[in-house]
């Protein structure tokens, strides 16, 4: 069955009806939407903004956006299952990291457990952005470490330029038995533009260099449909679309697996209002309704549940003078969450509700100065039952502000610098936890007196543009005050709650405090032409990143990925590509209190791509190695490191097809 599915997708792609969806991405003039209202380009923001576009997407492998991201400065992931490893950005990941669908929340529960996954596969989107600096006030103080926003055309934004067009992939990696496919669909119909699409992902236990990591295995599909009505011109637009997540993952040093399944309705409309001083106004929306199970010896054990809807509206101006450009947005969101069955005794149901306005412009002051001044106010009420018994209202109103200043040296160099201070209100698990969670094995402690958390942060970035050499790097330092953490305490407990000092306990205690804290970083990546002809480009790559972070006490902060540093070759031409990578990931020696060290490893990669035919350039058959070393490698960021080894040696098979 699997060989019949790929091969209806190729039939499918090969129909002569079918054209190439246009590819998003762009190279130095890509237009970032989510680092700014206004669509700025890539070099002309403060802080430097990365990106994935789908083939990337594609060739990565994995089923979550932190191994999407893998490759980018400063972006890890919690790597806990194959399901479930959240972005974690400078060292930062779960309530300091915003992530979006199309601009609004992705509404699950990741942020409740490492163990839970995100409901957006990397296969259903065409461009996932990572942002930082001001712009992340536009979408909420729990974007500290910055913003990670899939990006898809389930709500078509422009009138595509083909009556019809459309794109299908396959592909079989080595090391886990994995299948994976997924196509789309665009059509024109008049004023009217129309999106479906769908992916599947099929993947056994994966294998390791100490052998088959148990209970690893992972299996989703996903399916949308939506639409948009353009009118004035092409100016404005409404659009809806509808979309369904569903998965089944183990967890691995654990005998369970999670059943999780989202159905969530998006909007996105755009209004021109004309030349006069309002330019337009857009109003973006989501609804989704999350659960899902932990399933044990074939029944459910536990079951979260997530209902959660997010609006925004945003009113753009436009000049005034050396006022570029201005907006105005507001923001509302209401989140139930609810934690049966087993999962009671870790958190009874909550409700979160916030309301938040904001402002960011940017001007041009003087020649080759851009500067971009952000705010943002929020009211966050949060109401759930902590560990006394006792239901609690807590209501907080964090004030964040940035500004940042690009100033092009010459048409090669440009330097930026931001700064910011940022607040958060505590999330619902560092209130309100109150028992075991199964599937990190922490036994947790919420605190309801814990405060608004306090960031001020300074970054320094350097971008060069000159001939054959590309550069862009940044330099980072952020202050913590009243920094909220999850402290193990060397203890463990059973489920009753009954903690000592004995190794042998069922879970690990941890208490979410707060004290001061010092993030601080460089992190950067270069690359050189070493050769550039009509016959192709042979380029030289070099990456890099580093984050320290320390607490007040002297203690470091739990689980930071460590150092790394890594380059290649590649080679680029109209038929034929080739690469390949070596990574040293150092140790990671400065863990937290009661946390344990990872080793370092080399992470060795390769990859030829072969578009065969001159006339179809959108029909291309790829070969990828994963860990070709066949490296023993643990995840410093994962609760469950001691207990999981990350896949070993891999070869991925891709075929993509979108003909033109």
């Amino acid at each position: 069955m699997r060989f019949l599915f790929l091969a209806g997708v190729a039939a499918a792609a090969l129909h002569p009806q079918i054209a190439a969806a246009q590819d998003q991405s762009g190279g130095e003039d890509e237009i970032f939407v989510t680092a700014s209202p206004f669509g700025h380009e890539s070099d002309d923001t403060p802080a430097i903004t990365s990106s994935v576009d789908s083939d990337d997407i594609l060739k990565s492998g994995g089923a979550s956006i932190a191994d999407a991201l893998s490759k980018v400065p400063g972006v890890s992931g919690t790597g806990f299952a194959s399901g479930a490893s959240r972005p974690v950005i400078r060292g930062m990941d779960s309530n300091r990291v915003r992530l979006l669908e199309n601009g609004t929340s992705v509404s699950d529960v990741s942020d409740v457990g490492p163990d839970h996954g995100v409901p957006i596969d990397p296969l259903a989107a065409r461009r996932i952005e990572v942002v930082r600096g001001a712009a992340t006030l536009r979408y909420g103080s729990q974007a500290i470490g910055g913003v990670v926003n899939a990006i898809n055309d389930r709500v078509p934004m422009q009138l595509p330029g083909a009556p019809l067009s459309g794109e299908v992939t396959g592909s079989y990696g080595t090391v886990d038995d994995a299948w994976q496919g997924s196509g789309l669909v665009d059509a024109a119909l008049g004023n009217i533009a129309l999106h479906a699409d769908a992916f599947v992902r099929d993947t056994g236990d994966y294998e390791t260099p100490l052998g088959t990591q148990d209970n690893s295995w992972f299996r989703g599909h996903g399916e949308a449909f939506g639409g948009s009505y353009f009118f004035g011109g092409g100016d404005s637009h409404v659009g809806a679309a509808i979309e369904q997540y569903d998965a089944k993952y183990g967890i691995p040093g654990e005998t369970s697996f999670i059943d999780m399944t989202q159905t969530k309705v998006l909007t996105r409309s755009s209004f021109a209002l004309g030349s006069g001083l309002l330019k337009a106004l857009s109003l973006d929306g989501s609804y989704a309704d999350y659960r899902h199970s932990e399933i044990d010896g074939g029944e459910p054990v536990a079951t979260f549940t997530n209902t959660e809807y997010d609006v925004r509206a945003e009113l753009l101006l436009n000049p005034i003078d050396m006022l570029a450009n201005a907006a105005f947005g507001a923001e509302y969101q209401h989140r139930d969450f609810a934690a049966l069955g087993e999962a009671s005794s870790y958190l009874l149901p909550t409700t979160t509700e916030s309301v938040a306005g904001y402002v960011f412009v940017d001007m041009e002051p003087m020649y080759r100065l851009h500067v971009e001044v952000s705010g943002r106010v929020e009211n966050v009420d949060e109401i759930g039952t902590p560990v006394s018994g006792i239901a609690t209202s807590r209501s907080f109103t964090p004030l964040s502000g940035a500004i940042g200043a690009l100033y092009e040296v010459s048409d090669e160099v440009k330097v930026g610098l931001l700064f910011s201070g940022t607040g958060r209100a505590p999330g619902i698990t560092e209130l309100f936890a109150r028992g075991p969670h199964d599937g990190p094995g922490t036994f947790e402690f919420g605190d309801p007196d814990l405060q608004i958390e306090r960031a001020n942060s300074l970054e320094a970035s350097l971008r060069v543009r000159s001939g054959a050499f590309q550069f862009e790097g940044s330099v980072y330092s952020s202050w913590f005050k009243r920094f909220i953490y999850g402290d193990l305490t060397g203890r463990t407990c059973d489920e009753d709650g009954l903690c000592t000092t004995a190794p042998d306990g069922d879970f690990r205690e941890m208490f979410y405090r707060q004290q001061g804290a010092h993030f601080r970083g460089v992190e950067g990546k270069a690359s050189y032409a070493l050769l550039d002809a009509p016959s192709g480009k042979l380029e030289a790559n070099l990456l890099g990143d580093y984050t320290r972070a320390t607490l007040d006490d002297g203690n470091n902060v739990p689980r930071i990925p460590p150092w790394r540093i890594g380059g290649g070759l590649d080679w680029e031409s109209d038929r034929f590509d080739a690469g390949f990578s070596v990574t040293r990931v150092a140790p990671q020696d400065k863990a937290g209190a009661y946390d344990t060290p990872t080793p370092g490893y080399y992470d060795i990669g390769a990859q030829v791509s072969w578009r065969p035919f001159a006339s179809q350039p959108g029909i291309e058959f790829a070969v990828i190695g994963q860990n070709l070393a066949n490296e023993v490698a643990r995840n410093a960021a994962a609760l469950n490191k001691d207990l999981v080894v990350m896949p070993g040696r891999n070869v991925r098979f891709v075929v993509k097809f979108a003909l033109p």
